[in-house]
């Protein structure tokens, strides 16, 4: 199974590269599948790579559901 998820373009680095946000972890992805990203855009990231530039709003409600799913969860992070 893959999984893919939103997060926020901080800042760009050249050549080719950006700096992203997801809960408050910051990682270099590369830009080489996405044109025209900005900082303050949204990437869907998987393994490193942003796949496509993303709508604020479904990212935010994709984040928004993500932390949800985390609520429910004993303390410590039990299973």
């Amino acid at each position: 199974m893959c999984l893919a998820l939103p997060a926020r373009v901080a800042r760009l680095i050249p050549p080719g590269n950006a700096l992203v946000t997801l809960s408050g972890v910051q990682c270099e992805v590369s830009l080489a599948l996405v044109d025209d990203v900005a900082p303050g855009d949204y990437v869907i990231v998987h393994v490193g790579y942003a796949l496509s530039k993303l709508d604020p709003a479904e990212a935010e409600k994709t984040l928004a559901l993500i932390r949800d799913q985390g609520s429910d969860k004993p303390e410590g992070g039990g299973r």
